[in-house]
């Protein structure tokens, strides 16, 4: 599979004073990685070598626009074609987040995205799970169909991630952009995954405003919306969040690419104040340069929280993950201990 124990290029954004705690021992579960987006930019141009795909040109800084996204997420997708394939993405992942200080992870795939070249949907998804459960750190699998494909294909991907919901899938989603359909239309795919206890978590608020967030929570029963940060100005969507403790999947490096947010403008501030839930995540750290830590760095450096704060967002991510309770109970254990003062006697406030 690689050398999967060398750090990749996830770095956490350095504070120009060097001063604030270590952000990568801070316990956090992540929850917004995609499998294709989560590849180390040298094992992108390995296996595009092998396999003779044109790899564009980057340096892992981050792109700039949609067709620089697309096009460079397009070929990492091509370059995953073995079970051997997505058994490397997902250990070095796993251990690039395990360096940052992550517990718990859970990675987001659309099993049809692979089925051509593993033999089939079913079997895509069992080689993500096989090398989730191999990996150095727990792994769950949010298996996500898409906002751009008919609600048909949602439901037939709803009915195996409720199949394989005893083997190591914890969630199902809807990614891409929100704009391509309707949420309504989606009721019976999230209908068949509730029945089967997983966890809901579609895209939503990255494009669309404020009212697509709500309906996804009130129509799809969404505990967690990926991105929703549109619900800031409307203080009607925040309550609703903020009532049901549905967990906002917020990735600041995602946004200034497309326009949504400058990066020292993510709401973050904002969302704690209204008391919802934010669980940071890098969603794709392969296209935008920076890991799960980075994005704490940036929240604290950028955006002014203060160590206490990022300790919060940290336990949001832990209480929303779909993570075992034994697994919750130790990554809690462990950030209460982060937070002792004691423990950093002598370090820059």
């Amino acid at each position: 599979m690689g050398d999967t124990s060398a750090r990749s290029h996830r770095a956490p954004v350095p504070r120009p004073d060097g001063a604030g705690r270590d952000l990568t021992s801070l316990p956090k579960a992540h929850l917004h990685l995609h499998l294709a987006g989560a590849m180390r930019p040298a094992t992108l141009r390995e296996l595009a070598a092998r396999y003779g795909v044109p790899a564009p040109a980057h340096d892992g800084r981050g792109v700039k626009g949609w067709a620089e996204f697309q096009q460079l997420y397009d070929t990492a997708r091509a370059v995953i074609r073995t079970p051997d394939d997505i058994g490397r993405v997902v250990a070095e992942a796993a251990a690039d987040d395990a360096a940052d200080g992550c517990g718990w992870l859970e990675l987001q795939v659309d099993p049809t995205s692979y089925a051509e070249t593993m033999g089939g949907v079913r079997a895509a998804l069992e080689a993500v799970l096989a090398a989730a459960a191999s990996a150095p750190i727990p792994v769950g699998v949010m298996v996500a169909s898409s906002w751009a494909r008919p609600p048909d294909h949602a439901e037939r991907l709803a009915r195996l991630t409720a199949a394989y919901a005893d083997a190591g899938v914890v969630a199902f989603g809807l990614s891409n952009d929100e704009r391509h359909g309707e949420v309504a239309a989606f009721v019976p795919a999230f209908r068949l995954v509730a029945e089967a206890g997983l966890l809901a978590s579609p895209h939503s608020g990255f494009y669309t405003a404020a009212p697509h967030v709500r309906d996804c929570v009130h129509l799809l029963d969404a505990a967690r919306i990926g991105h929703g940060t549109s619900a800031v100005g409307d203080p009607q969507t925040l309550a609703l969040l903020a009532e049901r403790r549905v967990t906002l999947e917020v990735c600041p490096t995602s946004y200034p690419p497309f326009g949504v947010h400058a990066l020292d403008e993510v709401p973050v501030q904002r969302l704690l104040a209204a008391d919802v839930p934010v669980a940071l995540g890098s969603d794709d750290p392969l296209l935008f340069g920076v890991g799960l830590a980075g994005q704490y760095a940036i929240c604290r450096d950028l955006l002014g929280l203060s160590d206490d704060q990022l300790a919060t967002l940290a336990g949001h991510s832990i209480e929303g993950s779909a993570a075992p309770p034994e697994v919750k109970r130790d990554l809690r254990t462990r950030l209460d201990d982060w937070r002792r003062p004691e423990r950093f006697q002598g370090t820059a406030p």
